[in-house]
């Protein structure tokens, strides 16, 4: 989403490091291009202004004079203030106090509201806790339905709702069942319209009232831009809103609301959505957000990313068939599987330092996504005695694998190829001091026993 404000920063930051000195003058033409970037970025003015100010009266302070990487750490200035202009740190939901917890999600029709509640619901039932899903949603075709099939999927139970039922009246039966039922958590998904109205907010106030809800929850279209942030000022006016959830985070917007909805509503982003599966929904960071906004990648998000696809006994199996070079095309093409499920490729190397960087080269490689499909389609068209051993893979074979998967001999040749490579690789690191399986082992310093 921040792909082109990130270039942009890029840029002023290289300028910024050639010099050896700097002058107030220099730092002014920084910011100047810093100004520009954000307004083109769709961030509010006056958010805008008030962060170049702040980040102006901190770089020609005693902060940057005497430096000596004076541009460095007119960069750190302007993280520490994207940081803050981000919320500062991150906030997760209350689910302390009284038992059920309610959790009640509001905002515009099509903002995801529906979905977001199950991908929650997802989340808490990983964490132990046991959630309670409630479609208070009369109004939209099949909007009760939706929600009951997200829960089916996740094995999270939905309250029975019915289109002709009171919305208000729904959601205190919701509390009661809840509560004989044992759930601790009530996830209330309400209904939108396609703009605020005076009906709408009422029917709000009045679920507010009756559930007595500990998170309120506006829920967002991040593609919306600065018609979000307005919005969401509206709802924090009329129910005094406990945080925001941008869906949409993985598409091409500017990145406008996020820099500014925090600012304008003082309220705090707890979660963004970033795509349509189930488990596409991630705690907000402000400091691993501004780092990503730098360039500067974001290892840790990454981190926990694969360890929420990756299964442990999968891993150690993985590890047993490396050890025993048993590592096959099958299992090549369950760690394909794993990467997708990870996000986007431009996503996962976004999180990696230096990435953008790489990007600005004249010849850089640009990830593919059909690259990764085009190679699954590949090994899923071999039987399943080729997968274990590709050494039989002969001429007339790679011809009749290529057919079955609608690509040419020349694919099934760099699939074969990559995946020797892979190998090899492997086998350097069986052998490898310190690596498990090898058969080296480290000297110990003279005088210590193993």
């Amino acid at each position: 989403m921040f792909e082109n404000l990130t270039d942009r920063l890029q840029k002023v930051f290289k300028d910024l490091r050639g010099h050896g000195t700097l002058s107030e003058e220099n730092i002014q033409d920084a910011l100047r291009e810093v100004r520009q970037a954000l307004l083109e970025a769709d961030v509010s003015f006056k958010v805008v202004k008030d962060f170049v100010k702040t980040v102006a009266e901190r770089a020609v302070g005693q902060e940057v004079v005497g430096s000596l990487s004076p541009g460095q750490q007119v960069i750190r200035i302007v993280h520490d203030e994207l940081v803050a202009l981000l919320g500062g740190q991150t906030e997760t939901l209350k689910l302390d106090g009284r038992q059920p917890v309610v959790i009640m999600l509001a905002g515009l029709q099509g903002s995801g509201k529906t979905t977001t509640a199950a991908k929650i619901a997802k989340q808490l039932l990983k964490k132990g806790r046991r959630p309670y899903l409630v479609p208070a949603d009369v109004y939209r075709p099949a909007a009760i339905h939706q929600l009951q099939v997200l829960g089916e999927r996740i094995g999270v139970p939905v309250h029975p709702s019915q289109a002709s039922e009171d919305p208000v009246a729904i959601c205190r039966a919701a509390v009661l069942a809840a509560a004989g039922g044992r759930f601790d958590t009530l996830l209330v998904d309400t209904a939108g319209r396609l703009h605020v109205d005076a009906t709408l907010m009422e029917e709000l106030r009045r679920i507010k009232a009756a559930v007595q809800p500990a998170e309120i929850l506006f829920v967002a279209d991040a593609m919306t831009g600065q018609d979000a942030v307005t919005v969401a000022e509206k709802f924090n006016a009329d129910l005094d809103l406990t945080g925001v959830i941008l869906t949409k985070m993985e598409g091409d917007a500017r990145g406008g609301a996020a820099l500014s909805i925090k600012s304008i509503t003082n309220r705090p982003i707890k979660f963004v959505g970033v795509g349509e599966d189930l488990d596409a929904l991630e705690v907000f960071h402000p400091d691993r957000q501004a780092s990503r906004i730098l360039g500067m990648g974001d290892v840790l998000s990454l981190i926990e990313r694969a360890e929420a696809v990756v299964d442990q006994k999968q891993a150690e199996e993985l590890a047993q068939k490396i050890r025993k070079n048993t590592f096959s095309l099958e299992d090549f093409r369950d760690q394909i599987q794993q990467i997708k499920k990870m996000g986007s490729l431009e996503q996962i190397m976004g999180m990696i330092p230096g990435f953008s960087k790489l990007k600005q080269l004249k010849d850089a490689p640009k990830p593919d996504e059909r690259e990764l499909v085009r190679v699954e389609a590949i090994i899923n068209s071999m039987t399943s005695r080729e997968r274990q051993n590709y050494h039989i893979i002969d001429a007339s074979r790679r011809l009749r694998i290529a057919r079955g998967s609608g690509t040419d001999v020349q694919d099934v040749n760099k699939v074969l190829k990559s995946y020797t490579q892979m190998l090899k690789m492997m086998k350097k690191f069986r052998g490898h001091p310190g690596i498990v399986g090898g058969k080296k082992r480290r000297k110990l310093p003279k005088g210590m026993a193993r």
